[in-house]
């Protein structure tokens, strides 16, 4: 609980203040005044101090935050949510609508600028530090997972190893779900170097889709145990590194994956093992036990069988020097923003459910899930939630960024803003949406929390 509360504030904390900055430079850099800046919305927490004309403060409710620039009309249609009005009086030079449109346009689109650019410095950075990835791309497939567009892979035989995907050479397991996620194909071609090409006519617009072939493929790894809970199940009737695991309850067992498969359902229950240590055949009986196993994706928990093992295989770290970072950095902050974009696509078309959104209670779980795995999964986790945050900021609802470069693109058009109590109305009503959204992602987030 402790390493989720502080990863929440961690990821959340720095995301926000990220784009706040980026709002908050680009009105100091055009001579616009800045009364005050806050993390968070509402009044202020004891968390506060003042530096030279600005106001730095913590507020009470940590849903975002906002930068507030000097403006007569800011003060004239104060809201709550910014903590009320300030007490200082700028000059006219100063304020955010006697700047030229150019300049409101770069202290708008700012935060965003800094969302993805933090997203693409994250991604280079760790293409530079390198990642530790699976050099094989032998597949076996769960036919029970896959999609009926991709029924034909169900027919590929375990092991089968992939050559190109789309007509592009792939090497590594990340390169396999790398090309699966693509949103830019039309479709999925697997060619394998001991069977059949096979054709998904999945389009990379369709993301639910696509992770669903991705769920239904894992890596062909031997079912050779590497790891050994102390006190675990397996460590009590004798199991050690090393041990190929040939069959369980007379089923024959050819990869690590129809291991997990048939130790998952079966809590509770006596399983008997075949395994092979060395030149030796021994048989064992083990009792799975009864774990809780948290989907870092949706939040959901479901109960599942453990013995106690993890599996054993050979990984190469994969480090790109200073220009093969670069282009690696920018090709996956492009990725995940088209990702992100076809995925809005599709709740707008109706081809992704509301349901599946998730909001700050699901942000923190799985904060919490990657924080333990370490600081680079972490690190990337954040880049994809700032990449989001840039996206959705830029959506043209009163209110977000993009609601009020819709105002500054319409004053450009008609060469005058619109009126002050237009404005107005409009905001209130972008903020009603907005506050719905967000009843909607809590309670996507209590059901998730809640569900048995």
């Amino acid at each position: 609980m402790l390493v989720t509360i502080v990863a929440t504030v961690v990821v959340l904390g720095v995301l926000i203040f990220v784009h706040e900055l980026g709002h908050f430079l680009a009105a100091k850099s055009v001579g616009i005044g800045v009364p005050r800046f806050s993390i968070g919305f509402g009044p202020a927490t004891p968390l506060k101090f003042r530096r030279g004309e600005t106001e730095y403060v913590v507020a009470w409710v940590p849903l975002g935050g906002y930068v507030k620039m000097a403006s007569r009309e800011e003060q004239e249609g104060q809201s709550i949510m910014e903590g009320g009005a300030t007490e200082e009086h700028f000059p006219e030079d100063k304020l955010f609508e006697n700047k030229p449109l150019g300049a409101r346009i770069l202290v708008i689109s700012a935060g965003v600028i800094m969302n993805a650019l933090f997203a693409w410095v994250a991604y280079v950075g760790l293409a530079a530090y390198g990642r530790t990835e699976l050099p094989s791309t032998r597949v076996v497939v769960d036919s029970t997972a896959l999609p009926s567009a991709a029924e034909d892979l169900a027919d590929v035989p375990p092991g089968a190893r992939i050559a190109m995907i789309n007509g592009d050479s792939v090497r590594t397991w990340t390169d396999v779900m790398n090309a699966i996620i693509d949103p830019g194909s039309d479709r999925l071609r697997f060619d394998f170097v001991d069977a059949s090409p096979v054709v998904v006519p999945i389009p990379g617009g369709d993301a639910s889709a696509r992770g669903a072939v991705l769920d239904g493929l894992a890596p062909f790894l031997e079912p050779r145990l590497g790891t050994i809970v102390g006190g675990g199940a397996a460590d009590r009737v004798g199991l050690q590194p090393g041990d190929v695991v040939l069959a369980v309850d007379d089923d024959t067992v050819r990869a690590w994956s129809e291991l997990v498969a048939k130790v998952e359902p079966r809590a509770g229950d006596s399983l008997r093992l075949v395994v092979r240590r060395g030149a030796e055949r021994l048989e064992m009986v083990v009792v799975p036990e009864e774990q809780s196993d948290p989907n870092v994706e949706t939040g959901e928990i479901r109960k599942v069988g453990r013995i106690g093992v993890g599996v054993a295989f050979d990984t190469v770290r994969v480090r790109y020097g200073l220009l093969g970072s670069l282009r690696e950095g920018t090709r996956e902050t492009w990725s995940r923003t088209r990702l992100v974009l076809l995925t809005l696509k599709g709740m707008v078309l109706g081809q992704i459910s509301p349901r599946e959104l998730g909001g700050p209670i699901l942000i923190g779980q799985v904060s919490g899930q990657v924080a333990r795995t370490g600081l680079a999964p972490l690190l990337g986790f954040m880049a994809f939630l700032s990449l989001n945050l840039a996206v959705l900021n830029l959506l043209p609802i009163p209110v977000l960024d993009g609601g009020h470069l819709v105002f500054l693109a319409i004053e450009g058009i008609l060469g005058r803003p619109l009126s002050l109590a237009l404005r107005l109305r409009l905001t209130q009503l972008g903020l009603l949406l907005l506050l719905g959204i967000m009843a909607l992602v809590i309670t996507n987030d209590l059901f998730r929390v809640m569900a048995p």
